[in-house]
């Protein structure tokens, strides 16, 4: 295929998600990543010494969709000090205590660094709405059934998250979000894969097949968080998934050349006083008995 173009994947305008491509490959895709991450981790660098950027990258997708593999083999490179991956699963008791986005809010990269969301804050608009009766364990003042999870709860939870995101972006977030599309067919092979191959057994259970019955209404429910979340501050990309190499190359691909973008992001100039006497600090420490 020809080089990627960030903009085939971005989503700008309503999608269906039946009409996007779920496999695309890409020509030495794992040849062109192992190349391309040590340029995205020099770009690290530079934000870090820069200090005014955070970047958040948000990777969603069905069970199965290589979220993990993705994170692992996109940041090979980076400085450990420069980047932070949370995976958020059940809520824990104090979480519940507060609001929806508050354990999201606190595991935000903090400028300089990349922080890296393995399910993000959009599980919030997707298990809970498949599953509406997760709401009730929020302890929500105004719903004490689960009719009251309707769609004006649906559409006020999308205006939050949107607010959420503006805020940050505002502040200096760059915000990057991933939907791996993974089709129903590769996750019936990866999960068959995980049970076949005994070093994989432990990442299956039983949920997975419960949770697979659900995947029109899964497929739904992304469909709509994609069409009205995805904004020109924080938008959506939709990754083809199927072909696990491409997937990450793409990635890795609109990550750099967003950021690339962004001439600004540079090292700070060396102070002048210290620039004018470089020769003299090295000959101190040559001469050093």
């Amino acid at each position: 295929m020809k080089e990627v173009n960030s903009n085939d994947y971005k989503i700008v305008s309503k999608i269906e998600l039946q009409n996007l491509k779920t496999k695309i490959v890409v020509e030495d895709a794992e040849k062109k990543l192992k190349k391309l991450r040590k340029q995205l981790g020099k770009l690290q660098d530079t934000l870090y010494a820069h200090g005014k950027y955070a970047v958040l990258i948000c990777l969603q997708g069905m069970d199965t969709a290589g979220k993990d593999s993705l994170v692992r083999e996109v940041f090979k490179e980076f400085n450990v000090r420069g980047v932070e991956v949370h995976s958020f699963k059940v809520p824990t008791a104090l979480e519940k205590k507060h609001d929806y986005l508050w354990r999201h809010y606190i595991a935000l990269p903090t400028r300089g660094k990349f922080g890296v969301f393995n399910r993000t804050h959009y599980e919030n608009v997707l298990v809970t709405r498949v599953h509406p009766n997760y709401i009730l364990g929020e302890n929500l003042p105004d719903i004490t059934t689960v009719n009251a999870v309707d769609d004006a709860f649906w559409d006020k939870r999308f205006e939050q998250i949107n607010a959420f995101e503006k805020h940050i972006a505002e502040n200096g977030t760059l915000i990057f979000k991933f939907f791996l599309n993974l089709s129903k067919g590769e996750q019936k092979h990866r999960l068959l894969r995980r049970l076949e191959k005994q070093e994989k057994n432990w990442k299956f259970s039983p949920s997975d097949l419960k949770e697979r019955k659900l995947w029109d209404k899964y497929q739904e429910c992304y469909e709509d968080a994609l069409n009205k979340t995805s904004k020109p501050h924080a938008p959506w990309y939709a990754i083809p998934a199927d072909d696990k190499p491409s997937a990450r190359y793409i990635v890795a691909h609109i990550i750099y050349e967003t950021l690339s973008n962004f001439k600004d992001i540079k090292a700070p100039e060396l102070d002048k006083e210290i620039a004018s006497n470089l020769k003299l600090y090295k000959e101190t420490l040559k001469n050093e008995k």
